[in-house]
Formats: C-alpha cells, sequence, structure tokens
C-alpha cells in the first residue's frame, strides 16, 4: 500500500473514531457508554500517527536505495485485499451500521441471569410496577415468597419474534459486558396481544400468567399483556432499564 494510502487509512480511521464518539451517541451501538475516553483518545492517536506518517522523509527503500539498486520493483506493497480496510473505517465517517436487534437476539438462547443470593426486598406498592426484565425473570423463577403474583407490571424492550411454535412473541433487551462482540439477551414471552413489527421497542404492561410453579426455575418467564405502547429506543439500547415514566 502506497504512502498516501497509508496517511488517508490512518487519518480517516482516526478522524471516524472521533466522529462517531465526540458528535455523535453512535459509539453506543458497539461499546459500553465508559469506554468514550478511550475511543477519543484512539481517534487522536491515528490522527497523530497519519500526520507524523504524511510528514517523515521517505526511506531510502521506497527510492531504490542500497539493496534495491539494479530492481524495478517495489517489494514492501501490502496486497490489494488491504484496500478493503477502507471499507469499515468510511462506515464511522458516512454510514454507522445499526445496533444488534432482534436478528441476533432470535438466534441465542435467553441469558441466564444471575442467582439472587439475598433475600427479594418487598417490592413497591405502585402498579403497574416498572420493573426490569432481568429483575422480573429472577423474581418470576427465585423469589420464594412469590411477591410477583397478581401485581401488574411494566417493561420496555425490543420486540422479537418467537419460533411459530411458541405462542406469543419475546419483549427483549440485548445486554453487553464490554462490546457489541460479548452481547447476550434476556427475554420475556409475551402472551395476549398481537406482536408489534420487529424491533419496535414497545412498553408492555401485564401480570406474569406463565406455567410451572412460581418462585422456582421451573417458571416460565411469560407475562399476559393487557397494554402495549410503542416507545422511543433509548440512546443507549444496550442496557436493562426501567421504563421511563411517560
Amino acid at each position: 500500500m502506497r504512502r498516501f494510502a497509508q496517511v488517508a487509512l490512518l487519518v480517516l480511521g482516526g478522524l471516524g473514531l472521533l466522529h462517531t464518539s465526540l458528535f455523535t451517541d453512535e459509539y453506543l451501538r458497539y461499546v459500553k457508554e465508559g469506554m468514550r475516553p478511550l475511543l477519543v483518545a484512539s481517534g487522536v492517536l491515528l490522527v497523530v500517527l497519519g500526520v507524523a506518517e504524511a510528514w517523515s522523509a521517505p526511506s531510502k527503500g521506497e527510492h531504490g536505495g542500497p539493496g534495491h539498486e539494479g530492481h524495478g520493483h517495489d517489494h514492501s506493497g501490502v496486497p490489494r485485499v488491504a484496500w478493503l480496510l477502507f471499507l469499515p473505517v468510511l462506515s464511522l465517517l458516512f454510514y454507522a451500521p445499526p445496533a444488534l436487534g432482534s436478528y441476533t437476539a432470535s438466534r441465542e438462547p435467553a441469558k441466564a441471569v444471575a442467582v439472587q443470593e439475598d433475600a427479594f426486598d418487598p417490592l413497591p406498592a405502585t402498579s403497574p410496577l416498572p420493573i426490569t426484565l432481568t429483575d422480573f425473570t429472577q423474581r418470576v423463577q427465585q423469589d420464594r415468597s412469590r411477591a410477583i403474583r397478581g401485581r401488574a407490571v411494566v417493561m420496555t424492550g425490543f420486540v422479537t419474534p418467537a419460533p411459530r411454535k411458541q405462542d406469543g412473541w419475546y419483549l427483549t433487551r440485548i445486554i453487553v459486558n464490554c462490546c457489541a462482540a460479548d452481547a447476550s439477551s434476556v427475554k420475556v414471552l409475551v402472551r395476549g396481544i398481537a406482536a408489534p413489527k420487529a424491533d419496535t421497542w414497545v412498553d408492555v404492561t401485564g401480570t406474569w400468567q406463565g406455567s410451572g410453579t412460581l418462585g422456582t426455575s421451573s417458571a416460565a418467564v411469560a407475562l399476559d399483556a393487557r397494554e402495549v405502547r410503542k416507545v422511543r429506543k433509548p440512546t443507549n439500547a444496550y442496557m436493562d432499564a426501567v421504563p421511563l415514566t411517560p
């Protein structure tokens, strides 16, 4: 790869990172919010390296110096496939790939939620009760006091189609530990109301109406919905948060 291409790749890569992390929230499609300073630092470093490469003097080898006399070729080039590196670099500037959604969630099992070691706190008297999908799953399968029985709850997530043999659809959240590469999903089966379009963000209000024994691992993580309301996609979609109050 010629010098000008190396410079362009470094500078455009740095500008792409800076654009994504400083002037938009698009970086949240790929990494957690806490990694923003690292992205900014990486972008600055790439731009500095590109500028330094542009100003540095060409090496003797690039001008046919010792060891290259009599040869009409430059053996220092990079395979043409390296030009494909420009595609992800340019995408950061002009077209950011979308965040993970129902396509990813439908192709993997729901995340196994952590075991609640301590006793569950009493539930607030609020009705419907705002709750995360993770907390709902824990209450359904681990809370031996069965406090969730009969309680109206409201949760936020996006729509994921269920297999045809399954009655209903999934309310889903995708959670990342570091970046999109380690993403996992938590799902609640929704019954009683037809599914909106896949990837639509919704608030679902309803009560537990699953099979099995509430408070044990046999309890199905399911919701008998009485209302589904479309909502705006949250800025940071890779976390399991309670619904925002209207």
